[in-house]
Order: C-alpha cells, then structure tokens, then sequence
C-alpha cells in the first residue's frame, strides 16, 4: 500500500468564515468525522476544528483557513490520509491499494494478468484485470468468480466467466 490514500476532494467554500466542502471519495466517509488533521495533495496539513456532513458533502472548519477566499485557493485539491490510518477493515475486505500490481491467476495457477483497479457500479464492484498484450478483463467481484484473495502470498486466484474471450 501506499504511504498516503485519498479520501476525498475540496469541491467549494462553505459560507464565509472559510469552511470547506469535501466530496468522500471512500467507502467510509463518516473517518472525516475522526480526523484530527487535512493532509492535502500540495502537502499542507490543516487542523480539522469541526467537521459535520450536508447532504453528501462533508464540511470541515480548520484552524488555519479563516476566510472564503482562503478555502477558494483549495479548491480541486484531494484530501488524503495515510495509509496506517485507514480504518481497520473486516475478514475478508481489501483495499483496492494493496491489491494493485498482483498477479492474477486461474484455478489451475495459469497466470492470467495483474489487477489494475476496482470500479464500483452500484450492485457490486468490478476488478479490472490487466491482461499484457491483450484488452483488460473485467471480473465482477462476487464469490463465485473471485475464488481467493491472498496478501501474504501476493496472488488473487479467479475463475473466468465463460463470456470472458481466453486463448
């Protein structure tokens, strides 16, 4: 995993007095609401005074951002958190960081690529599957299809649905 994961994006100020609206970009997004500190790509770290949510946005008071005009300048930056950080996942539960760059291999232990991604559709993620030479496999992330996930051993094991084009 990386030192530093992001969670989220400025999006606008909030009112006058240079609060900030953030858009969550995590599974998780009620951590804002623990987070002692803004760790921010241009690598500013700002002291989180209050932090609630509006609608889907979180909005956050720093110590050190006193004005609108202040909370403009961050505008598009990503909040980020390090990764020691993250909240304590469940049996069985990944962060998309440490899968990416594993092998990828059938239940025979044929290598079919690397993992490159996750996306989210709303019903279940998909894993993106980087296949050299060839187009990317995309796997829905559902037991049947995803047969082990092994960190230690740095290697997913999948069956392919037989949609999925294989030479």
């Amino acid at each position: 995993m990386q030192n530093q994961i992001v969670i989220g994006k400025i999006v606008a100020p909030h009112g006058v007095r240079g609060d900030i609206r953030i858009l969550p970009l995590t599974e998780k997004p009620e951590q804002f609401l623990d987070l002692d500190y803004l760790l921010l790509s241009d690598g500013r770290k700002l002291t989180v005074k209050a932090a609630r949510f509006h609608k889907r946005m979180v909005l956050v008071t720093t110590e050190e951002i006193k004005n609108m005009n202040e909370a403009e300048l961050l505008r598009d930056k990503e909040v980020l958190i390090k990764a020691e950080d993250l909240p304590q996942l469940e049996e069985g539960q990944f962060y998309v960081a440490d899968l990416v760059g594993l092998p990828v291999f059938d239940t025979e232990g044929k290598q079919i690529g690397t993992f490159k991604d996750s996306l989210s559709t709303g019903s279940n993620d998909v894993y993106v599957i980087a296949v050299p030479g060839e187009k990317d496999i995309l796997l829905p992330a559902l037991k049947i299809y995803v047969k082990e996930i092994n960190l230690a051993e740095k290697r997913i094991v999948v069956t392919l649905p037989e949609w999925v084009d294989e030479e």
